[in-house]
């Protein structure tokens, strides 16, 4: 007979159950259910109000180019901690996990100081016209920062069980190494990529902490959704908030089912579904 860990599954599901509703289902109930004591026609004046689809133009398209940026860089750090053997890989490997452990406000006062025009890499770009503090790609940067280790950390544990003899073969067969990662490696990785993707997106999405010490918050123009939303708050306005809410509520649960059916797709196509 099989040993089991957890207990029976009554008590298991019951349980698990229990935390879900407690932490995620009830929390998002409460803003649907604020956010619907609106009326049609007063929930779609806040929700597409000059201001709030500027903030919506920011928010998502800063996030899609940190993402995007994630999944480049992210890809060939995970790569180079699980190939290569250097001098202070553990330090590098531990230093992957910091923006989960350092608080977000912090990172955004960081971020700010040395990407302002007097900071060690502002300073440098600033002699090449480049501005960081400020400006959207003030706000990229804070969500790169904050969210690559969703695609680092998804896809380092599938690199590291990757078999090396499928590599060998395709050397053996007179392949090039650019064609061994594009043919053999990166459509093994696909699934833990979009999943590490996906992640990395909805984290920019929610992030709010580090972006506002380095966007300026200017209205239009680095002012992020989850901001504006925080000033209805501060107004006493909480039916507005969870208006403004529940769009990058929406925004979220479609990138994470687009994404969720591709990696099934991509499941499928390496025969591991």
């Amino acid at each position: 007979m099989s040993r089991r860990v957890l207990p029976g599954l009554p008590l298991t599901l019951g349980f698990t159950l229990l935390f879900v509703s407690v932490i995620v289902c009830l929390p998002l109930a409460a803003l649907i259910l604020k956010a619907a004591s609106l009326g049609p026609a007063e929930y779609w004046r806040i929700v597409s109000s000059p201001r709030a689809v500027a903030s919506y133009r920011v928010t998502i398209g800063c996030a899609a180019v940190a993402t995007l940026f994630n999944a480049v860089f992210g890809l060939a750090l995970a790569f180079v901690l699980t190939r290569y053997r250097f001098p202070g890989r553990r330090l590098l490997d531990a230093v992957v996990d910091l923006p989960f452990a350092l608080p977000t406000a912090v990172a955004g006062i960081a971020l700010t100081t040395l990407f302002a025009a007097n900071g060690w890499f502002g300073g440098l770009l600033a002699q090449a016209g480049v501005t960081v503090v400020y400006t959207p790609l003030g706000i990229v940067v804070a969500m790169a920062f904050t969210s690559i280790p969703f695609v680092v950390r998804t896809v380092q544990p599938v690199l590291e069980d990757l078999d090396p003899a499928l590599e060998e073969a395709a050397l053996s067969l007179g392949q090039s190494e650019g064609r061994i990662f594009a043919r053999v490696i990166l459509p093994l990785l696909a699934p833990a990529l979009m999943a590490g993707v996906s992640l990395s997106f909805a984290r920019s999405l929610g992030e709010f902490g580090a972006i506002i010490f380095i966007a300026g918050n200017q209205p239009r123009s680095t002012e992020i959704t989850a901001l504006l939303a925080f000033i209805r708050l501060e107004e006493y306005d909480y039916p507005a908030a969870a208006a403004l809410a529940s769009v990058m509520l929406l925004a979220a649960f479609a990138m994470l089912s687009v994404i969720g059916v591709l990696q099934g797709r991509a499941l499928r196509y390496t025969g591991r579904a």
